[in-house]
């Protein structure tokens, strides 16, 4: 079910685990250390899709679906991307500036909005090898442009524990590259796809079933792309509305740090 899409203008713990094979999701440790279009000054949303998987169907996309990694995928397609004639002045400061940290990214624990909700913060992963992060597909697309300088998420649950939030951030070297992901995630965001956390044990969460329903959402900053994906932690497919205002909910607020750092302003976490 499409609800629709609309494009914008114009170390601490041991290092990151080589990727498992499918199926399933992964689980995060920190590691050390549209196209055409550009949105700089402020970002733009764009809208929630879901995808409704059966378990055990690998044609059927959903959420948690895995990712081939077999050398038997097929290609990414060729993107170009460039800057818009009249992109500001001020962008190749913008580029220089550091990339976003964990910490600005995801400042807090618990997460309270103005419309009064609670969110919690229960992981956070990063890593600079992207592509361990992604499916092949957003990786391969990745390769084509400048590369990427982090990828970092964070796992998100709501004050009743019901619901299992991704946030990431994918950083990319180049504005132009950025706008490339933003173009083809937003045509396919299941092919071109962050991976979504796992709860650590210590989280007392259950892992979401396999080929659970999920939304999908995303916006795009100075550099990066920020990905919402949103699943009830027992799989289920019902309260579809409630799970997109999380999504929109959780996207909204990282992707205000995100962009408030990308332009050298105060954080704007909701404090």
């Amino acid at each position: 079910m499409t609800l629709g899409d609309h494009g914008p203008y114009g170390s601490y713990p041991p290092p990151f685990p080589p990727p498992p094979p499918p199926p399933g999701r992964r689980t995060w440790l920190i590691a050390g250390g549209a196209v055409g279009a550009l949105a700089v000054v402020s970002a733009v949303a764009v809208g929630a899709v879901l995808y409704v998987g059966k378990a055990g169907t690998a044609d059927t996309p959903s959420a948690s679906s895995s990712f081939s990694s077999s050398p038997s995928a097929a290609p990414a397609p060729s993107v170009r991307a460039a800057l818009p004639s009249d992109a500001p002045a001020a962008l190749p400061s913008l580029l220089a500036r550091p990339v976003v940290r964990p910490s600005q990214a995801f400042p807090e624990k618990t997460v309270r909005l103005a419309d009064g909700a609670v969110y919690h913060r229960v992981d956070v992963g990063t890593t600079t090898e992207c592509e361990r992060g992604m499916s092949q597909e957003l990786a391969g697309i990745i390769a084509q442009g400048g590369g990427c300088l982090q990828l970092t998420s964070a796992l998100f649950t709501d004050a009743e524990r019901r619901s299992q939030v991704t946030v990431g951030v994918l950083s990319l070297k180049r504005a132009e590259d950025a706008a490339s992901v933003f173009g083809m995630v937003s045509m396919d965001p299941v092919t071109y796809q962050v991976v979504s956390l796992d709860p650590p044990s210590e989280a007392g969460l259950p892992t979401v079933p396999p080929g659970s329903a999920g939304v999908f959402r995303r916006l795009m900053t100075v550099r990066s792309v920020v990905f919402s994906n949103a699943q009830w932690a027992d799989g289920s497919e019902t309260r579809e509305a409630e799970l997109t205002e999380q999504a929109t909910e959780l996207l909204t607020y990282v992707n205000g740090n995100v962009t408030a750092h990308e332009q050298g302003k105060a954080s704007a976490g909701s404090g």
